[in-house]
């Protein structure tokens, strides 16, 4: 099955889920991040405005801040495909673009280089246990995370991970995926291979 099939069948089972049980398993999810060193240690978190079926950002990006951590979220540059995260200080920084997406208003927040994040939140869709996924389909994480030192974390439903999926040669694998129910040392998989 192509990535753009498995993409669709994975969004069609999570667009599935209510609300309810959507919002306890993401709970649980964050839950298990905020005890992961990769969380504790961290200044700053780069991650995106979750939307319904992702996992919901919204808690983490408050916990963040009761923490005291700076909080870097993506603006998409269509173009070039690439990223630009900026410090956001409140959910008011944002605004709706295409999509839908959550994005920083540029006028009020601050770009950020890469190398001043510790911690990359990575969304997708579909997730192997080595920590590679099948994102939404725009290749702008797989651009960013080239040359990207910090940690890799993905936070998923259970339901979202796979025996594997497509690799291609660009694509960047994640060092940790958190689910409700599990902790995935990808790193650990990949290095037993």
């Amino acid at each position: 099955m192509s990535k753009l099939s498995k993409r669709k069948q994975m969004i069609t089972i999570m667009k599935d889920m209510n609300h309810s049980e959507h919002a306890s398993k993401s709970t649980r999810i964050l839950e298990r991040l905020y005890t992961c060193d990769e969380y504790t240690s961290a200044q700053t978190i780069g991650v995106t405005v979750s939307r319904f079926p992702e996992v919901n950002t919204y808690q983490l990006i408050e916990s963040a801040w009761r923490s005291g951590k700076r909080v870097a979220v993506p603006k998409c540059i269509p173009d070039t495909r690439k990223m630009d995260f900026r410090i956001i200080t409140s959910l008011e920084d944002l605004e709706t673009v295409y999509m839908d997406l959550k994005e920083p208003i540029v006028g009020r927040t601050t770009s950020i280089d890469k190398g001043q994040i510790d911690l990359q939140i990575v969304p997708g869709v579909l997730f192997s246990y080595d920590g590679y996924r099948i994102g939404f389909g725009g290749g702008y994480y797989d651009r960013y995370l080239n040359n990207y030192d910090g940690d890799r974390v993905s936070l998923a439903f259970d339901n979202q991970i796979s025996q594997e999926v497509p690799i291609e040669e660009y694509d960047i694998p994640v060092n940790k995926i958190i689910t409700e129910i599990r902790v995935i040392q990808c790193r650990k998989i990949r290095d037993a291979k």
